[in-house]
């Protein structure tokens, strides 16, 4: 199926909070069918989800892109942040309540990423009784987002610097399919039922 791509605007904030939205700003995220992640975000590692004792024991280590997409098939999916709204009710059960029908189309690993630290995402991961599923990664500031410009100032409602809502197929690294939600608060094309008919 023909990835969706669909046009990213720059809004006043999310659409459940604030009513009217303006646009403007860039038309298009950076990252687009074909991108290698890996390259367009270089030197960028993110932070697996765990409790704080894990972080210390571990040095709080982190993972580099390479180590998450290198010679794999990932469904990997972003969204603003832990224990949200739509993130907590829609976004990742979509994922975790399809994770067999993903793994029988030999994904290797379906990942949620989101600009929090690791220990909030573990604690959320938790909650929703995901972490079986689902592989949590921190992007703690930001860089990842940033440097496939699906960043967004989410600031109007006191979340500040976040991430679009968003979902890709990526093989090898380079992304195959992507969906990108035209407002955070919105969950038409980002959903694991979406995803899965483009893999």
């Amino acid at each position: 199926m023909a990835s969706t791509v669909l046009k990213r605007s720059c809004y006043s904030g999310m659409r459940s909070m604030v009513g009217a939205l303006s646009t403007g700003g860039r038309s298009y995220a950076s990252v687009a069918v074909g991108t290698d992640i890996v390259s367009a975000a270089p030197d960028v590692s993110l932070q697996k989800a765990r409790s704080w004792d894990e972080g210390v024991s571990t040095k709080f280590s982190t993972t580099p892109l390479k180590d998450i997409f290198k010679d794999k098939k990932v469904v990997i999916f972003g969204l603003p942040g832990a224990y949200t709204g739509v993130c907590s009710q829609q976004h990742v059960p979509s994922y975790k309540n399809n994770i067999d029908k993903f793994k029988a189309k030999g994904i290797d690993s379906v990942i949620c990423v989101a600009v929090n630290d690791p220990f909030v995402l573990n604690g959320w991961a938790e909650k929703l009784e995901a972490k079986d599923a689902i592989e949590f990664y921190g992007d703690f500031d930001g860089k990842f987002h940033k440097a496939l410009e699906l960043d967004k100032d989410l600031s109007v409602a006191l979340l500040g610097p976040r991430s679009q809502r968003w979902s890709a197929y990526v093989v090898d690294g380079k992304v195959k399919s992507l969906n990108v939600e035209e407002a955070p608060s919105d969950f038409k094309v980002s959903g694991g039922d979406v995803i899965l008919g483009q893999i």
